[in-house]
């Protein structure tokens, strides 16, 4: 039995860092609204490919790829062009590629600032310069931009970070302003602690070096940020994303949404 028309049929969607993670679960739930896939990220070629095809089979979509590095404005610039001309643009635009490291201040690496900055931050200023004419000419387009807790509050070590990811609240709410006649919206998702693969080794580690079971690390974890004793998954940042593109959310934006635990609230 056919199920219709799927709200987001027709429409492209742009995920980077989406081979794993918060990526691949917010490519997933705009797959499954209908959405055609461009993703981007690194990793085993091989293991991408398989992927790739089996998310096309399994949503009956275009799915695409480009290894476009994040850090690098030119190669952004060509994979928009490239998105043009193979898949006929990009309607949605979810920047969210980042890096993490952790040091005080005083410690910091020169090039690990940099490195953060360009990925974490550049990037999503240098992506959407890429995709608003295409969108703006179109008359319709959604850019989300995945920040992070750290958008909206601090935490100790994580100087760049912190930097980068408040500067994307501030870049989301200029192309807010500045797209707000043209059919686009710019809003960004402020996760709080999100149970992906990576964050599934943190936990084993330190279940491992404490001497304590998985479950008890997670609620340590959980417990120093978090008043909700309770990871966000990728599926439910995605299903947010898809409200984002939604008709209901057509005149929501410039606005940082936390899931996040209740993390902000303190």
């Amino acid at each position: 039995m056919s199920q219709g028309k799927k709200a987001l049929s027709g429409k492209v969607a742009l995920v980077t860092g989406s081979t794993s993670g918060i990526g691949l679960g917010i490519a997933r739930s705009l797959a499954g609204a209908g959405a055609d896939l461009l993703l981007n990220g690194f990793g085993d070629p091989a293991a991408i490919e398989t992927l790739r095809a089996g998310l096309a089979d399994e949503f009956g979509i275009r799915v695409g790829y480009s290894g476009a590095d994040m850090s690098k404005a030119s190669q952004i610039a060509a994979m928009a062009v490239e998105a043009e001309a193979s898949m006929g643009g990009i309607d949605i635009l979810v920047n969210n590629a980042g890096i993490q490291f952790v040091a005080p201040i005083e410690d910091f690496p020169d090039d690990r600032w940099d490195a953060i900055i360009a990925i974490n931050l550049s990037a999503v200023f240098h992506g959407m310069k890429a995709v608003i004419p295409g969108m703006k000419k179109k008359g319709w387009g959604r850019i989300i931009n995945i920040a992070s807790a750290h958008g909206l509050v601090a935490s100790g070590q994580k100087a760049a970070y912190v930097a980068a990811k408040h500067g994307v609240l501030g870049l989301t709410k200029v192309a807010a302003i500045e797209l707000a006649n043209a059919g686009v919206t710019a809003n960004a998702i402020c996760p709080g602690w999100v149970l992906t693969p990576l964050v599934e080794k943190q936990l084993e580690a330190r279940a491992q070096h404490d001497g304590i079971s998985v479950e008890a690390a997670a609620k340590a974890f959980l417990a120093e940020k978090q008043p909700m004793a309770q990871f966000s998954t990728p599926e439910a940042l995605g299903e947010l994303a898809v409200f984002l593109c939604s008709d209901a959310a057509k005149t929501m934006t410039g606005v940082p949404l936390s899931m996040d635990g209740g993390w902000v609230a303190q």
